[in-house]
């Protein structure tokens, strides 16, 4: 592991960048593992350790949890439709490295290191969170993105204690991509992934190849995270990972607690490193690994803050190339948790220069920068011209064409925090009432949803079968089916919805309009959890972006949206899970699990609901949200 020269700590004030020097460090690039053949037999073995690293050298060393030793884990590369055979193995000695609190937002604000007074005694209303200094290292892999049978996907309750091991599979029959693995334990991904358990996996295949994009050292991951440390009694900051949750209470005495952010922005492990480059193209594969941070993504000159972003084009998404590349938004590239963005920067006009990738997002730190370019002032040969098409084998996703008209439909409902007394948003499973005499006589009723059709018009009623992980699986589909996917978002934080297996494309965006008040869709009774009429249709949403129409399986829905995603389900057979990937929502209940089979055997399977193993829609709906 790269090593860098040891400072004294400083001591943490109130700015922005609590004594660290922006721009110190040099940027660690994660080390290439690629498989090995082994009795005809792609294979790897990568281990789970506990180690020691330097976030900054004006911190002391960090204790993590990491893959082969490395924060983040090396990258592993494969070839498309090259099996890979990978035994995780658990060797971590210890407990958990991380001191984990809450305090009231006012008094211990998340985006400040440390937690105690100087004198050492807790501010009012501080505490340990309980349980967690005494978590053993109880870890299951998951491949981020991956077509993989549920029985290698990273099954939640599927996790190893130390001395174990986990076996997995994955065919990588897709396409060239960016993926990304990380911890997936039942309840504590949050603490797991924190403590430092994330690492890139890389995909390629010979479309890919043929367009000869930037590579080798001029080809780096950029893994961004967030993450809070401790101080000492004088204030100094002590490289110790501290796991900082504010809570706030309601005038009606209801405790919310708010997901982990930090002040510290690092990049493959480092806080505000910089990095020197030259005057020519590079790739850069961006993975947003945080808890729960946005990053909203600009290029700017460090002297000018003139706007460079028109230097950078986006080529891929998190399931493969764009069909051609795409300019950033004029807002900025937002990258939501577990997101990736493929991204050229083109440096050849920005000789001498040094620019700042920032993030502009709502939710920042403090500190709004990120890391920094050196831009060498020397001349370069770089032959690389940006393509106008770069996947020829993309196709565009519409009803009745690319999408069958035989297909499934699944509906799930994002409530807000405190929703039927609940302190934290929920995830709703729904099934269609289509018996008039089934749905009760008063509402608002609790789970029951009406909502109008934006695709037909018609008045559909909805009840809450499913919310919790452990509440019984009403969600199956056969193999090699094809589902849209419908988020309704009725109020509360935007959440990015992540559904394992399959990659998708968004249909459409629609959106209600928001109570100013409460936050929520007009006609949703938080107190009950119900609407309290039919919600007329929403009206049309922000259009997609360029880059969401490409592959993807992590989508960011916003309050008031009704999102529809299509996706085909025929990689592999199993169960696996889906939920929010702001890891404290899934932790705490935004998680639910769904069964692909075939439809030989599904017609043999007895279940709870629908009588059929279609869920939410018959065989022959043919509506489509938004479609």
């Amino acid at each position: 592991m790269t090593e860098v020269i040891s400072r004294p700590a400083t001591a943490a004030p109130t700015g922005p960048t609590f004594g660290l020097t922006k721009f110190l460090d040099p940027l660690r690039v994660m080390p290439v593992i690629r498989p090995h053949l082994s009795w005809h037999q792609d294979a790897l073995t990568v281990g789970m350790i506990s180690t020691e690293v330097r976030l900054h050298s004006q911190l002391p060393p960090t204790t993590v949890w990491a893959y082969d030793g490395y924060f983040p884990g090396p990258t592993i590369e494969v070839r498309s439709g090259r099996r890979l055979r990978v035994t995780w193995t658990n060797e971590i000695e210890g407990r958990i490295p991380l001191v984990a609190v809450q305090a009231p937002i006012e008094s211990a604000p998340q985006n400040s290191p440390g937690f105690r007074n100087p004198d050492g005694s807790l501010p009012p209303g501080v505490t340990p969170i309980e349980g967690v200094a005494d978590l053993p290292s109880w870890n299951v892999v998951h491949l981020h993105g991956a077509r993989t049978g549920g029985g290698n996907d990273g099954w939640a309750h599927n996790s190893v204690l130390k001395g174990a091991s986990q076996l997995a599979e994955y065919p990588n029959e897709q396409p060239a991509m960016t993926l990304w693995y990380h911890d997936h334990a039942m309840a504590i991904t949050r603490f797991n992934v924190n403590a430092g358990l994330a690492g890139v996996y890389l995909i390629r295949d010979r479309e890919e190849a043929a367009l000869r994009l930037p590579s080798g050292e001029h080809e780096v991951p950029l893994v961004i995270t967030d993450r809070n440390l401790d101080t000492d009694a004088e204030g100094n900051l002590t490289g110790q990972l501290l796991y900082k949750v504010p809570y706030v209470t309601t005038p009606a005495g209801q405790v919310l607690h708010l997901p982990f952010s930090g002040p510290f922005t690092l990049v493959n492990g480092v806080i505000w490193p910089h990095m020197d480059v030259d005057a020519r193209w590079y790739r850069f594969r961006v993975v947003n690994a945080s808890n729960a941070r946005f990053y909203q993504l600009h290029l700017v000159d460090e002297d000018t803050k003139e706007s460079l972003d028109h230097h950078v084009h986006q080529i891929g998404t998190d399931s493969g190339l764009l069909p051609r590349p795409a300019g950033l938004p004029a807002g900025g590239l937002t990258v939501a948790p577990a997101e990736r963005a493929d991204l050229l920067i083109d440096f050849r006009e920005l000789r001498g220069r040094r620019v700042r990738l920032t993030n502009a997002h709502g939710t920042a730190a403090p500190e709004p920068d990120i890391m920094q370019f050196r831009v060498r002032d020397r001349d370069v040969r770089d032959r690389f011209r940006l393509p106008e098409v770069l996947s020829p084998s993309y196709v565009r996703l519409h009803h009745g064409t690319t999408i069958p008209d035989d297909h499934d439909h699944i509906f799930i409902g994002l409530v807000p925090p405190g929703t039927a007394g609940e302190g934290h948003p929920q995830m709703w499973e729904l099934v269609e009432i289509t018996d008039p005499a089934q749905v009760p006589a008063e509402l608002p009723a609790p789970g029951i949803l009406q909502v109008t059709d934006p695709a037909t018009g018609a008045l559909r009623t909805f009840q809450r079968v499913a919310s919790l992980f452990d509440d019984t699986t009403s969600v199956f589909i056969d193999h090699d089916r094809w589902a849209i996917w419908n988020f309704i978002h009725l109020g509360g934080p935007t959440h990015p919805m992540h559904v394992h297996l399959s990659r998708f494309q968004a249909l459409a965006r629609h959106r209600y309009e928001l109570d100013p008040v409460s936050g929520a869709v007009p006609g949703f009774d938080v107190a009950v959890g119900g609407t309290t009429a039919p919600l007329p249709a929403p009206g049309p949403g922000r259009p997609l972006d360029p880059q969401e129409e490409g592959w993807k399986d992590t989508y960011q829905v916003e309050a008031g949206e009704w999102l529809a995603i299509a996706g085909r389900f025929d990689g592999a057979t199993g169960e696996f899970m889906y939920h929010c990937h702001i890891l404290d929502h899934e932790d705490e209940g935004m998680m639910r699990p769904y069964v692909v089979m075939p439809a030989e055997a599904a017609r043999f399977h007895i279940h709870r609901f629908g009588g059929g193993h279609h869920h939410g829609a018959s065989a022959n709906d043919t509506r489509v949200a938004g479609a």
